[in-house]
């Protein structure tokens, strides 16, 4: 391993736990206050849809930026410094972790464009050489596919102090412990998107011609990623009722070449029925997928179901918000186990990792403290969530321990809560945008931090499709909070100054 000493000092300038990004001056600001912070600061309901209808006086500001949507400022320079070296007037480059995301992104491009591309190597790096006019299409392959380069990578490159190299033997073994895997079943990958996409990627070559089924509302995405890869997807938005019964008949038949879940869902925290999934899943032999990333493996099992469980690190397992990283987990119980574990041990080679090893040292050193700070996490929620429901303001209330709680609790683990998610809604649209400005909680995008973060998460994610959302349920007005170690007693202060002052 590299020497310690560059990356030793990773606690942030500023405690967002006593001191939260939320004002105007704090525009632009990484969350937290780090140079590789994976979310950045939009105070204001204004300077949220700034940043979606890319205004520069939002956009100048931005320091940083969720990774596959934003490229960071090294990552930039990456590029730029990529683009001298091997490219041609009138072309751009986007740089890879390796040469199968590279070649992926090229296959992706040229099936849209039929534009001739090439791929070149750079210190380490593949690098997708394209016309300047398909550049935007390479980074919709770069955002979906979630296979960045990191900003510590790209600085390392910058700095030609060499690739690091790290022994994750440690971070596997208690990834496996957190989880209740099995020895070698547990893969890293860059990003939480990356995870899912591998996982699709192995189940569409099992079943090339068929399409999968996402069930509930997901995160944006996850859903974009079954859209625009192999051969489409099936939506269910509720996962109750006539339409529920169907698809379960449509996968007892075979139909899907893969069932994809969150449980509980992204952002209004709605369980499915696990059992009836389960018990279609192998009448069909169709693979289950499940994603725990949004009350994590603190609180959830979903083992006895699931044939592959895909996570987020970057979120609770982190708590730090300045890392990407995503995992893959086998069930060994499942039937699918040996053919899947032969492609992720092919896909991620010996060291069972594509996480960048300085990416890799930061979730170690997070992952640490993961059980300790969600059990106060999961009280202070619930606290919350108690508060919201008696305040006369608020409209509605979502989350796990409400409206489907006897489906969580099938999975919920014995020491565990109800998480530390949630969303909600005001009764007055018109009040929205003033009370998310006065709110005193720290206010960008991403969840699973130690310190509140707060969001209108349907801007941020469904800014060009509001009325498709609206349509499945989901508020555009909606407020998605994700609880910190605050305690419940200052987040219940801060939500009441902010409805004091509508």
């Amino acid at each position: 391993m590299h020497k310690v000493g560059r990356w030793l000092c990773i606690s942030a300038v500023r405690n967002l736990v006593t001191d939260p990004a939320c004002n105007e001056a704090d525009l632009g600001m990484p969350i937290p206050d780090d140079r590789h912070a994976v979310s950045v600061c939009l105070p204001t309901w204004d300077s949220v849809i700034g940043y979606e209808e890319q205004r520069d006086k939002v956009m100048s500001k931005l320091q940083c930026g969720y990774p596959r949507f934003f490229i960071h400022p090294a990552v930039q320079r990456l590029f730029q410094q990529c683009e001298k070296a091997v490219a041609s007037e009138g072309e751009k480059v986007i740089a890879f972790p390796n040469r199968h995301a590279a070649q992926r992104a090229l296959r992706f491009v040229e099936t849209r464009s039929g534009a001739a591309l090439r791929i070149a190597s750079y210190d380490g790096l593949q690098v997708l050489i394209l016309p300047e006019d398909q550049y935007a299409v390479g980074m919709e392959y770069w955002r979906y596919s979630g296979e960045v380069v990191s900003s510590r990578q790209a600085l390392d490159v910058l700095d030609e102090g060499g690739l690091w190299e790290y022994d994750n033997s440690d971070l596997l073994r208690r990834l496996e412990n957190i989880g209740g895997y099995d020895e070698g079943d547990v893969y890293l990958y860059e990003s939480g998107m990356s995870a899912v996409f591998a996982v699709h990627r192995e189940l569409r070559k099992l079943s090339p011609n068929k399409k999968s089924l996402q069930l509930d509302f997901p995160y944006v995405d996850v859903l974009k990623v079954q859209n625009n890869f192999g051969s489409g997807v099936v939506f269910l938005p509720v996962s109750e009722g006539e339409l529920f019964d169907e698809a379960l008949n449509r996968i007892r038949m075979g139909e899907f070449s893969a069932v994809f879940c969150e449980v509980p869902s992204n952002p209004l925290l709605r369980m499915i029925d696990l059992s009836k999934v389960r018990e279609a899943c192998d009448a069909g032999s169709v693979p289950l997928v499940i994603d725990d990333t949004v009350c994590s493996a603190y609180n959830v099992d979903v083992k006895p179901y699931a044939d592959i469980v895909t996570s987020s690190m970057t979120k609770w397992i982190s708590g730090s918000g300045n890392v990407m990283a995503g995992a893959v987990q086998l069930v060994k119980s499942s039937h699918f186990h040996g053919e899947l574990k032969a492609f992720f041990d092919e896909d991620c080679g010996e060291g069972h990792s594509k996480l960048y090893a300085q990416d890799a040292v930061i979730l170690d050193e997070g992952s640490k403290g993961f059980f300790e700070r969600m059990k106060p996490i999961n009280a202070s929620a619930q606290g919350v969530v108690d508060f919201l429901l008696g305040h006369e303001a608020v409209e509605e209330v979502w989350y796990p321990s409400l409206y489907t709680k006897d489906f969580y609790d099938v999975v919920k683990t014995e020491h565990g809560g109800y998480g530390g998610l949630l969303s909600f809604t005001l009764k007055n649209d018109k009040k929205i945008g003033k009370f998310f400005d006065v709110l005193k909680v720290s206010k960008g995008p991403s969840f699973g931090t130690e310190f509140s973060l707060v969001s209108p998460y349907t801007l941020l994610a469904h800014f060009d499709e509001l009325e498709w959302a609206e349509g499945c349920g989901v508020s555009r007005n909606l407020i998605r909070l994700s609880v910190g170690i605050e305690g419940k007693q200052e987040i219940i202060k801060r939500f009441n100054e902010a409805f004091d002052s509508i």
